[in-house]
């Protein structure tokens, strides 16, 4: 049985169509489709209901070296009011999860993850937590919003001038129409905009007010759908397609993100080893859509697969992520089979999109 969001009844209300997605039930399109939803964000301004992400929260005087045993990057010197992106690893360096670091003070950190691996997140740190840290699931508590676009900040500002300026930083009690929320200068639509969590009673009440506030700049309610080509444009990761239980966050090319010279790292032998696989950015050249799992050739032979394929409203080119051998990373020609259909391929340098 999924379970549903705070905007359940709200959505069913706008008549969005919706699926089953990570446990949850969501709206993959509104009524005026993925493409207009799309537009929107790349132009004026868009509104996502990513309440069925998970929050955790881990405190203590040793929160920081536990961070900085499980997960890729370094938090030793991410500052209060600063956040910073991870790959929570196991001790083979394949993922867990991606997630989110907030540092809220010297021992209190909140740590957003995807919705479908919450539970799996939380037993995961619970069973490798050592010294003084302590771990919680808040997720019921919170209900999460994304404002994303280029009109997010001057939609925002008409309710507050308490906006975090840079890119990765928040501030956590921002009051909006009298409700306290923490808001993030973060996304996952390669625009501007913010992630703003609230109570989860609260939630419905924001949807609607940053709807009203947001009309006349262009802002429309966004699905599933226009978020998964959004961020694909801007090849951001998505787990269960560029991460999973088979991947490192070397082989997705996280090398940014991933810190291997911490004393107490779980995976610091394993991601020290060369990598067998490395993802790609691919256009491809013929005409066609390249979905996950079709295979990619090199010169006949099957080399890996796609992880993630669309036709970019953007770009207006059909374009995909995928993996290969690492001895072929340097190589620009390929060749998806596409229901048996052989699609030539350019190697692209990624994001596909950038502002």
């Amino acid at each position: 049985m999924e379970k549903k969001t705070p905007l359940y009844d709200t959505h069913v209300d706008l008549k969005a169509t919706m699926v089953p997605f990570a446990g949850y039930l969501m709206p993959v399109q509104y009524p005026q489709g993925i493409l207009f939803e799309h537009r929107s964000v790349r132009e004026k301004a868009g509104l996502f209901d990513v309440s069925h992400m998970g929050e955790l929260f881990l405190s203590g005087k040793d929160a920081l070296r536990n961070l900085n045993a499980l997960v890729s990057n370094d938090f030793t010197d991410l500052a209060i009011g600063k956040i910073r992106y991870g790959v929570l690893v196991r001790k083979d360096g394949t993922a867990v999860d991606d997630l989110l670091v907030y540092r809220l003070s010297e021992e209190d950190y909140w740590i957003v993850v995807n919705a479908s691996n919450t539970d799996k997140d939380f037993e995961y740190f619970t069973n490798h937590l050592f010294g003084g840290a302590v771990i919680h699931n808040e997720s019921d508590e919170w209900g999460q919003l994304a404002l994303q676009g280029p009109h997010s900040e001057k939609i925002l500002r008409k309710l507050t001038d308490q906006i975090p300026e840079a890119y990765y930083s928040f501030l956590p009690e921002v009051e909006l129409n009298g409700m306290i929320t923490l808001i993030s200068r973060t996304g996952y639509t390669g625009e501007d905009g913010f992630e703003i969590y609230c109570k989860a009673e609260d939630t419905v009440r924001l949807w609607n007010l940053l709807l009203k506030v947001g009309e006349d700049d262009g802002l429309v309610p966004c699905g599933l759908g226009a978020r998964d080509t959004l961020r694909l444009e801007a090849a951001m990761p998505l787990y269960g397609h560029e991460l999973n239980d088979q991947t490192t966050p070397l082989e997705a090319g996280l090398k940014m993100f991933t810190k291997l010279d911490k004393k107490e790292f779980i995976a610091q032998e394993a991601l020290s080893a060369p990598v067998l696989k490395r993802r790609i950015g691919l256009t491809l050249i013929d005409r066609g859509i390249a979905r996950e799992h079709c295979p990619i050739l090199f010169n006949g032979e099957v080399v890996g697969e796609v992880s993630s394929g669309t036709m970019s409203p953007t770009l207006g080119q059909a374009i995909a992520m995928g993996y290969i051998r690492a001895d072929l990373f340097s190589e620009t020609e390929f060749v998806i089979d596409v229901r048996g259909r052989l699609l030539k391929a350019q190697r692209t340098k990624m994001p596909f999109y950038k502002k």
